[in-house]
């Protein structure tokens, strides 16, 4: 198939001059921290009614991104932000706990970092930096695999995608108590009072003060694994929002888009997505017992609790920059790694010996509830439903940036970006170059947001070209145009079938409401024949019943 040229630019372009910056005499300190599961109006800043004091100060006094990408799920987001390449070329084509039978075996579906791909942390370590990083790697669970085999001079991390977020119990044999920590690539005994982000940030704390030492700037990666299932949060925590969300998804989820257009986050006439018909397994919030509005509202308590609980780690960081005399001179970048989750993780991890989901211990060690769909359309608010798919509550994520004080300003940045974007930028403000171009490693795709974040090139000049896949949902975005195919759900045993394609402006319909498909029938092919040499060129393995539909 012939690749058009905006695939080429896309895939293989150089990037923009923004990339070429000159080195300086003191390369910025970098800091990145990811939230996990996080959805895009969640923080106060984004409409959200959680306390979020830190992130909504660094908001309002720096860059507020408001079309941040990533991918739709973890691994694949984490993989794209670590290489600076498509997903389906670093790895991680799908989850490696999701790998289809017809994916196993073919390039791009390793279910893991492939060494064809290039390691942010490795090429800023050559680059002159110390590379430190804590939390959630997912990248691999072998040795060789792991943040420490792939330039991370300090990490402790959890190599697996998810599980309690206190100390595993040691007689527990259920899934979501085997977890693999690590720290500098070997395993560790955890403290009895650990609970995830606080002992991450204690642990990245520690890190940033010894690698100071002797003067070199640092590249510290904080992948928090909050709000990420299992719903718990310490007691100090626990019930700080007792009886906030007794009124249910719906009122919440309207204060929150209130909330944003008031504050100009979205224009006046937004139109927010419609929220999921109400059926026998997702009913309306009216529709349920008082019992199961007080479990339901228990869960959205615990999970604000956790996002509260963040948004302080978070401010321990800063705060510690800032004492240290190092803040001024640190970039900063906040982002989730996905949209808000609406999964039901019971599936993949029965219950334990030690489970215990009754009311009084939600939240706390050996509970192991979601928030479910319903909240996760709340937290996507005002987008199209949600982790796992390619509408934008999917993919659609809440960012923050701070630039070193020589380029600092404050400013709501409405250009569109994407976490393949991360790798040039940081080696742009580093002053470091991108990698040459080497068949035996995968092209850096992403482009610089230094150009869009400093504002020496408008937003509105940018014709952005973006396209992914996951689960047999894709997108490919144009400009403001998105062609958007999502799977149609089956039944368990049932053939797999293709993408039904629908076409959105998303100028006028980020909600994506109005399917305008049938008035621009010349232009859904256009895109879908651009999609179809993304997927060629990056390797999207289809079922073959896909496949043969889609050719």
């Amino acid at each position: 198939m012939r690749i058009n040229r905006v695939i080429q630019v896309l895939l293989f372009g150089l990037l923009s001059t923004g990339n070429a910056v000159a080195a300086t005499s003191a390369q910025p300190n970098i800091l990145l921290i990811l939230a996990d599961d996080l959805g895009y109006s969640d923080l106060g800043v984004f409409g959200g009614e959680i306390n979020t004091p830190s992130l909504d100060a660094l908001a309002n006094t720096n860059l507020q991104l408001t079309n941040m990408y990533a991918s739709p799920t973890c691994s694949p987001t984490r993989s794209m932000l670590m290489s600076g390449t498509d997903n389906h070329l670093a790895g991680l084509g799908s989850m490696a706990e999701g790998l289809q039978p017809f994916q196993q075996g073919k390039p791009g579906y390793e279910g893991f970092l492939n060494q064809r791909s290039y390691s942010m942390a490795q090429l800023l370590q050559e680059g002159g930096y110390h590379t430190l990083m804590v939390g959630k790697w997912h990248l691999g669970m072998q040795p060789e695999q792991g943040p420490a085999a792939r330039g991370f001079e300090y990490s402790f991390t959890l190599l697996d995608g998810g599980g309690s977020h206190f100390k595993p119990s040691i007689d527990e044999p259920s899934k979501i108590e085997q977890l693999s920590y690590r720290e500098d690539g070997k395993p560790v005994e955890l403290p009895d009072n650990f609970y995830s982000t606080d002992f991450y940030t204690d642990k990245l704390l520690s890190y940033i003060k010894e690698s100071s030492k002797d003067g070199k700037p640092f590249f510290a990666y904080a992948a928090y694994t909050s709000p990420h299932w299992p719903l718990q949060a310490p007691d100090a925590y626990l019930d700080k929002y007792k009886g906030r969300y007794d009124g249910g998804y719906d009122s919440v989820r309207t204060a929150r888009i209130e909330r944003m257009k008031k504050t100009g986050v979205l224009p006046a006439n937004f139109e927010a997505a419609k929220p999921i018909p109400t059926n026998p397994h997702l009913p309306a919030w009216e529709q349920l017992t008082a019992e199961q509005k007080q479990v339901e509202a228990r869960k959205m308590e615990i999970y604000a609790a956790m996002v509260d609980n963040l948004d302080h780690n978070v401010g321990r960081l800063l705060d510690y920059l800032r004492e240290s005399g190092q803040y001024d001179n640190t970039l900063i970048i906040f982002m989730s790694d996905n949209g808000a989750a609406g999964e039901n993780h019971s599936q993949w991890y029965p219950s334990g010996k030690h489970t215990d989901n009754s009311l009084a211990n939600l939240g706390r060690p050996h509970s192991e509830v979601d928030y479910g769909i319903r909240w996760a359309e709340v937290s996507a608010a005002p987008f199209h439903l949600f982790k796992g798919t390619t509408a934008e509550g999917g993919i659609s994520v809440p960012a923050i940036v701070k630039l070193p004080l020589a380029e600092a300003r404050q400013a709501r940045v409405d250009g569109v970006a994407r976490v393949d974007d991360l790798l040039p930028t940081f080696l742009a403000a580093a002053g470091l170059p991108l990698p040459t171009v080497n068949p035996e490693k995968n092209p850096v795709t992403g482009t610089s947001m230094l150009p869009m974040l400093t504002g020496t090139q408008a937003a509105d000049k940018q014709i952005r070209v973006m396209a992914g896949e996951l689960f047999g949902n894709a997108y490919y975005r144009e400009g403001n145009l998105k062609l958007l195919g999502m799977r149609p759900r089956v039944g368990l045993g049932d053939a797999p079938q293709p993408p039904k394609w629908t076409l959105y402006d998303l100028t006028r319909d980020r909600g994506e409401n109005t399917d305008v498909a049938s008035q621009q029938p010349e232009q859904v092919q256009r895109l879908l024949n651009a999609w179809q040499g993304y997927a060629e060129q990056v390797g999207v393995v289809f079922p073959p019943v896909v496949q043969a539909i889609s050719e």
